[in-house]
């Protein structure tokens, strides 16, 4: 399980900044066209319950709930019967969030973490919506992914915010294949189709494609990328120091020199083709956010 002793707000936390209540229900009526098979009122849950909507009355076996005896059906029959209802209609969302030591960075208005932060409050609220349940998974900082089943109303925001709290792993403790266990786990434990929604910068992460398609076999899945300008390329500023936050390694790098800034784009340009390709191989939908703009109003753009 994520170690709380590995977890720190970042010193540099700006938070998500303003959401709207206008754009974040037009961001739900992009959630419903994107997702629109498996939105509340599209499925019905497995079974039989409580519910309004009647499935049947049939008459009293030994073991049924006794409140659910119909008295009417029994007065006309003369034998108890029980009534039967459809369950409420219902949606689990399932959010994957990235706690990596990766998601403390950021140039421009705020950290990716931050972006993070506002992303997996606007989905929580719309799981929520409509009796909806959310869970969620943290990753990226211990063995073990963070589990938190799915609750529904206050709880399950009261839930998410405890989360976001704890703030992201320090520099170091990454683990390359924290992405995939996860995936994997949410695989395991989400038996009903729903959605999934990764809220992640993909960096650093290794053998995920296989856990993502077979998650995507059975539930919607959004993949949510938040990247900052910086990683894409590095300005002449002479030589500096930098420290990988995955791994905890520091290394000097001389970026007055063009071949250096050239194979830094490089090799940037290659790791979001692939992850482009993957996603759209897999067929899942890429949101692509940045640190720089207004995030809110580019996730809507992207869903819509």
């Amino acid at each position: 399980m994520t170690d709380p002793r590995h977890l720190a707000p970042p010193a540099a936390r700006q938070g998500p900044g303003p959401m709207p209540h206008g754009l974040v229900e037009a961001l739900a009526l992009a959630v419903s066209h994107r997702i629109a098979g498996a939105l509340p009122g599209d499925r019905r849950a497995a079974g039989v319950g409580a519910g309004t909507e009647l499935a049947q009355i049939r008459p009293y076996a030994f073991g049924d709930d006794v409140r659910r005896i119909d008295a009417a059906a029994s007065a006309r029959t003369g034998e108890p019967h029980v009534r039967l209802e459809v369950p409420e209609r219902t949606l689990t969302t399932w959010l994957a969030l990235d706690v990596s030591p990766s998601m403390a960075f950021g140039t421009t208005a705020r950290l990716k973490a931050d972006v993070a932060e506002g992303v997996a409050l606007a989905v929580g609220r719309l799981a929520l919506r409509h009796a909806g349940r959310l869970g969620v998974l943290a990753f990226g900082a211990g063995e073990t992914p963070r589990l938190l089943p799915p609750r529904g109303s206050k709880a399950g925001l009261v839930a998410l915010r405890r989360v976001l709290a704890d703030g992201v792993a320090v520099d170091g403790q990454a683990d390359p294949h924290a992405l995939a266990e996860a995936l994997g786990r949410i695989g395991r434990v989400a038996r009903q189709p729903g959605l999934v929604v990764i809220v992640s910068d993909f960096r650093d992460q290794a053998d995920w494609e296989r856990p993502l398609g077979s998650l995507r076999a059975h539930h919607s899945v959004v993949a949510v990328e938040i990247g900052d300008p910086r990683e894409a390329e590095i300005p002449p500023v002479g030589r500096i120091a930098v420290v990988d936050p995955e791994t905890g390694r520091r290394a000097e790098v001389d970026t007055s020199r063009p071949r250096v800034r050239e194979r830094f784009a490089e090799l940037e340009r290659e790791r979001r083709e692939h992850l482009h390709k993957e996603l759209r191989r897999l067929h899942v939908h890429h949101v692509p956010l940045s640190t720089e703009g207004n995030w809110l109003v580019e996730l809507g753009r992207r869903l819509s």
